[in-house]
């Protein structure tokens, strides 16, 4: 007989020893829910290319928040769909304090204070144009964006809103947020750097929720090109030095190099968003039959997790502790 001294199977013999050993756990307070506002009062509407994912008007929103929050997630990164009446090349609706999103987080803090919001600072939902700086013959102008995304970000401070997420990837946003913040006495104020946002192809059912598409070209001016990892680095180092509180990377599963380096090479947190299209292709294989829904989705926020996220962010967050 085969004298084997060291047997790894041993720790896995039974599922309470498994559970007992387990390297990677999953808790409600690792998660950030996104959700998506849409004007008017009583409606919630279904996104097509997000199963199981609805646009709500802020009555219904705060049911979804108080529903959640029982579960254990108390975060939740909102996003408004704007009408597209309301959309401009400069983004105005963006700093209007009377628009959806700032009435709305104020509606949301009153009703439920214990949720934690994280508003997106970037201008695609608000822009005619579909993307995140301002446009001008065809090109992104980087500075002259800084100035509408800080006007935005101080609108969402004074409604209420506890951490800005600048999702745009301008150079140089998170130190001009980080000023515009504290000289209004807003100090406290989180930002969460999209940090490592790639130009991916998996954000095709997002922009279906918020109508935000580029009306004519596309991001990779501004995104980084999903070849690169060391560049990933550098934007880290930058938004740290720029008082960036939290670091993201987006999308998260095909990124998990980057979650990994990041977290190897700085002190902040780091977030994930473990974006759309990756919940619609577990959910689309799902309905038919070729893999277990909650078996695909638990594994895949646990690789994460387990790549190094303290944070992530994720449709299947309430859903994962039902």
């Amino acid at each position: 007989m085969n004298e084997l001294i060291s047997r790894p199977r041993r720790n896995r013999r039974t599922e309470s020893l498994r559970s007992l050993l387990r390297e990677t756990q999953l808790a409600p307070a690792d998660f950030i829910l996104p959700l998506f506002l849409c004007p008017g009062t009583n409606k919630v509407e279904p996104i097509g290319s997000l199963p199981g994912v609805n646009r709500y008007s802020c009555d219904r929103l705060i049911e979804k928040i108080k529903s959640s929050v029982a579960t254990g997630v108390k975060a939740f990164a909102l996003f408004p769909a704007i009408e597209t009446s309301k959309k401009d090349p400069t983004a105005r609706e963006a700093s209007n304090p009377d628009g959806l999103l700032p009435q709305s987080i104020a509606k949301i803090k009153s009703a439920v204070p214990e949720a934690l919001l994280i508003t997106d600072v970037a201008m695609d939902p608000y822009s005619s144009d579909g993307h995140d700086g301002l446009v001008k013959d065809g090109k992104i102008l980087n500075d002259e964006s800084l100035e509408i995304l800080a006007s935005m970000a101080l609108t969402q401070a004074r409604a209420g809103a506890d951490i800005v997420a600048p999702s745009d990837m301008m150079d140089g946003r998170v130190a001009y947020l980080r000023r515009a913040l504290d000289a209004e006495g807003f100090q406290d104020v989180g930002i969460l750097a999209y940090t490592a946002k790639y130009a991916s192809a998996f954000y095709g059912p997002f922009r279906d929720a918020l109508d935000s598409a580029p009306k004519h070209g596309d991001k990779k001016t501004y995104q980084m090109d999903p070849a690169n990892r060391r560049e990933a680095l550098r934007e880290a180092q930058l938004d740290a030095a720029e008082g960036a509180d939290m670091l993201m990377v987006k999308p998260a599963l095909a990124y998990l190099d980057i979650i990994s380096d990041l977290k190897q090479n700085t002190h902040l947190p780091i977030a994930a968003y473990q974006v759309s299209g990756e919940y619609a292709m577990i959910k689309a294989a799902a309905e038919r039959g070729w893999l277990n829904e909650r078996a695909a989705f638990v594994e895949s926020l646990t690789s994460i997790k387990r790549a190094g996220a303290d944070v992530i962010l994720s449709y299947f967050a309430d859903t994962l502790f039902e």
